[in-house]
């Protein structure tokens, strides 16, 4: 690896020759360092998402001395606002490339695979990475196919370039993985493993270029092998799921789409996000985009309420970094008290309506 970072390295600059092992040492250790990471970004109405930023932060324990794209893609005005957040999301990023297009107007990973092919042979990147959301599970797989490499997902935890540590077994154990690979290191990044630090107002503010890919030469697939049909959002004020403070769930013991309300109205008086469990989505008490679990999303509220959970290994697995975990259900032998800080044995018929009977309300 290091052979081909020499290599690669020698044809782009001049070196003076010295007869000094420790010259030639100390040159191999500082090329060894060149870390060139490209994110792909994702934004929704002219803002980035916070996984982005969160990925950013994960991008900068590959190394010291590195360097930090944001690659956003779309058309219209939203694109250039989310470029300009995208410039100060983070002090970290140094550029942020934007591919203006109708070609991206939707996020299909065909056009974006082919996009991120193309970037790629002009940064000559070491690091490609994405957030582990439904966009970068669906992009980062397809570029990786195109680049013939193996990608590393669900990381948790990063100790080098090429050193990284991801859960497998549902979250029961933690895989160490050693990247060896000849082509760029591909990532998807937990969201939750990285926090965000906030920017105060003594912080430095520092703005990052903008550049315009130009497009001229990119060429995609003549046949697409699959097509925007269209896009269906609940239309809440609510927090997002996934990087929400609050959490309240409800699973199958809610028994209707009716009593799922219940849940829903406890979210707004605390000012959370509506989660479910897999067995109340496939019931269809909710959309399965508020699904929590190994299948759905991965979250880390500060207060993660759970009402008729009764903590299957896939859900657990979802919800293990919550700051607080507060569990309500009739079966005292549950799975979910054994990781819940505050657990309480009863009927959630009862306890919720109690619950919204003394809680204030939201101002």
């Amino acid at each position: 690896m290091t052979r081909t970072v020499l290599l690669r390295a020698l044809t782009k600059n001049k070196f003076v020759a010295s007869n000094s092992p420790r010259s030639i040492s100390i040159s191999i250790t500082n090329l060894s360092r060149c870390i060139s990471t490209l994110i792909l970004a994702e934004h929704e109405s002219g803002s980035i998402k916070p996984q982005t930023v969160s990925t950013v932060v994960a991008a900068n324990s590959l190394g010291e001395n590195s360097s930090i794209s944001l690659l956003l893609a779309g058309s219209g005005s939203s694109l250039q606002e989310a470029a300009s957040q995208a410039a100060s999301c983070h002090p970290s990023v140094s550029e942020v490339l934007v591919a203006d297009s109708d070609k991206f107007e939707h996020p299909l990973a065909e056009p974006w695979a082919k996009l991120v092919d193309f970037v790629r042979l002009q940064g000559d990147y070491s690091h490609i990475l994405a957030s582990s959301s439904s966009f970068g599970k669906n992009l980062l797989p397809r570029v990786a196919a195109l680049l013939d490499v193996s990608p590393i997902t669900d990381v948790v935890k990063i100790l080098g370039s090429n050193h990284f540590i991801r859960p497998i077994y549902a979250g029961n154990a933690l895989c160490t993985v050693r990247y060896t690979g000849a082509g760029p290191c591909m990532l998807t990044i937990r969201s939750t493993s990285f926090p965000v630090t906030p920017i105060t107002e003594n912080s430095e503010s520092k703005k990052a270029t903008i550049s315009q890919i130009d497009l001229s030469n990119f060429k995609e697939d003549s046949v697409s092998k699959s097509r925007y049909v269209g896009r269906s959002t609940q239309d809440t004020e609510r927090p997002d799921l996934g990087s929400a403070r609050v959490v309240i769930t409800g699973g199958r013991a809610l028994k209707s789409v009716e009593n799922f309300k219940m849940i829903e109205k406890l979210a707004e008086k605390l000012g959370g996000a509506v989660g479910a469990t897999r067995a109340a989505v496939d019931a269809g008490y909710v959309p399965n985009d508020l699904q929590v679990g190994q299948t759905g999303k991965i979250v880390a509220p500060e207060l993660y309420m759970a009402f008729g959970v009764s903590g299957a290994i896939q859900h657990l697995a979802g919800i293990k970094d919550s700051k607080v975990i507060v569990a309500v259900n009739k079966d005292a032998d549950a799975p979910i008290f054994q990781i819940a800080d505050y657990g309480l044995v009863g009927d959630l018929f009862e306890v919720i309506p109690e619950l919204l009977e003394k809680l204030p309300e939201k101002k």
